[in-house]
């Protein structure tokens, strides 16, 4: 019998590429291989807290796929929805490394991939029923049309089971047709969430507005029970459908590693403390706790903390 799971989420896991040396990629000879996927960053920050986690997706039948599938066994992150596809490949990508604490530059071989090929048939209705809470992003949306059918079917499921549901917007302008469908299809797909992520760059896009009151009234209106904006510098500020509303400050750190990761954290932190029955406030705190953590250290889930090291946070 499969375990039931506090969280489920839907995603594309891909092998990452760490140059060794900073500067530009063309230059770079030595590399260090990691995992990395935005909703597999979640799954596994949320596992290592202690949480049951499933994480399901599609794998080629390569050594990226088995790399894959040997981090879920190492995080403890369930995979048993995982399915290994013989036809496609595992996708990959290129990261390069930073010391001043900008963004770094990476570049994505994943057209075609495995997990583009995620579809509603994916969805194992016992597997997610069994689950308390589903995350999902903007990139499992974006990858392809079927994985993108398969999000708007497990979020319509899930609220028909009367689960939590968290969406973070997860940008990738690239990945879309065009702004205009990315803007529609993202803000059908938030209609189902109780808790939605947006950073305020993300919000302004999606919405329109750029103060973060009239982001969150945008999608309190579409049925959301709580809207958390990520302000950069200025933390995070929340508003709820009882009209509860604030700041929450940030938590500030002398030396930025890689920025990349940092939302995946803040939701790491968010959801477990939701789902521990913290307040809202209390929840973006840890949030913004992890987000920090993330950011000190080079790679995309490398700086989440178990729950021993995030302590009485």
């Amino acid at each position: 019998m499969m375990k039931q799971l506090d969280v489920v989420t839907i995603g594309e896991a891909m092998a990452m590429f760490i140059a060794q040396q900073s500067g530009d990629l063309a230059a770079a000879e030595g590399f260090v291989k990691r995992i990395a996927g935005a909703e597999l960053n979640v799954a596994i920050g949320l596992a290592r807290l202690g949480l049951q986690v499933g994480w399901v997706s599609r794998v080629g039948d390569d050594s990226f796929g088995r790399f894959t599938l040997q981090q879920l066994e190492k995080e403890k992150v369930d995979h048993h929805c995982v399915t290994t596809d013989s036809r496609y490949r595992t996708g990959f990508q290129l990261k390069s490394r930073v010391d001043d604490g900008s963004d770094p530059e990476v570049e994505y071989f994943r057209a075609g991939s495995a997990a583009s090929h995620l579809s509603p048939q994916d969805f194992d209705a016992d597997y997610f029923g069994g689950a308390r809470h589903l995350h999902l992003s903007g990139v499992a949306a974006a990858i392809s049309d079927s994985s993108l059918e398969l999000t708007k079917h497990a979020a319509k499921e899930m609220r028909s089971r009367g689960k939590t549901i968290s969406f973070d917007p997860n940008l990738r302008p690239v990945l879309w047709r065009s702004e205009e469908e990315m803007r529609k299809q993202l803000n059908l797909l938030a209609e189902y969430a109780d808790w939605v992520l947006p950073g305020e760059k993300e919000g302004f896009i999606l919405t329109g507005y750029r103060q973060p009151e009239a982001i969150a009234d945008f999608y309190l209106d579409k049925g959301a029970r709580a809207v958390v904006i990520k302000t950069g510098c200025d933390g995070a500020w929340y508003k709820t459908a009882d009209g509860e509303k604030g700041n929450v400050a940030p938590i500030l750190v002398d030396n930025v590693v890689d920025t990349v990761g940092a939302g995946d954290g803040f939701a790491v932190g968010l959801i477990s403390a939701l789902l521990e029955g913290k307040s809202l406030p209390q929840a973006i705190l840890r949030g913004n706790k992890i987000g920090s953590l993330a950011i000190q250290v080079a790679g995309d889930s490398e700086g989440l903390p178990t729950r021993a090291a995030l302590g009485d946070f």
